[in-house]
């Protein structure tokens, strides 16, 4: 399983003014048309919580170099403000959104599916943000570097963002009205 990297998913919402966050392990893209995604939150979660009830999420990609503020997400401390520790804003839909985050979408939540440990959210995107040039994204391998020495290279990933034909990183574009 350890050679299915993918980018770093970080997932937010907000219900009754309390904001949650996490770093997600399980996400993908569900449809093409019309545009869906799904993404899994362990079902013991602080966000999870949360997220059951709000009616969107916000899910951001994070650039390589922005790994600290994955960490921060991933390692939440309870009873810690963790967006007190970072840049942010309201978005659509009221969702919080990093302000260092690569590109980002505010979705709505269609459905929620009990899976193993985790709880799958079936997502409807209404709204997107991504840079017209793109960085290289944080990967989930990039967080599980604790055995390098500083200074040593990160280990060669099996696919390391290039594409051939020089189409952009993101894939397709696009931005809803939340109605």
């Amino acid at each position: 399983m350890s050679m299915l990297d993918s980018p770093v998913f970080l997932v937010t919402t907000q219900a009754d003014g309390q904001a949650s966050g996490c770093v997600v392990a399980f996400a993908t893209q569900t449809s093409v048309q019309p545009p869906s995604f799904m993404i899994g939150l362990p079902s013991h979660s602080p966000t999870h919580q949360v997220a059951c009830r709000s009616d969107f999420l916000a899910v951001h990609v994070l650039a390589r170099h922005k790994q600290v503020l994955a960490e921060l997400f991933a390692r939440q401390v309870d009873g810690t403000d963790t967006f007190a520790h970072c840049s942010w804003r309201g978005g659509p839909a009221g969702m919080p959104i990093l302000d260092d985050a690569a590109a980002w979408f505010v979705a709505r939540i269609l459905s929620r599916s009990e899976v193993g440990d985790h709880v799958a959210y079936l997502l409807d995107p209404v709204a997107a943000w991504a840079p017209e040039s793109a960085e290289e994204l944080l990967y989930l391998s990039d967080l599980d570097e604790d055995d390098l020495e500083p200074g040593q290279e990160a280990p060669q990933r099996l696919y390391d963002g290039k594409r051939a034909d020089g189409t952009g990183r993101y894939g397709m574009r696009f931005t809803l009205d939340v109605p």
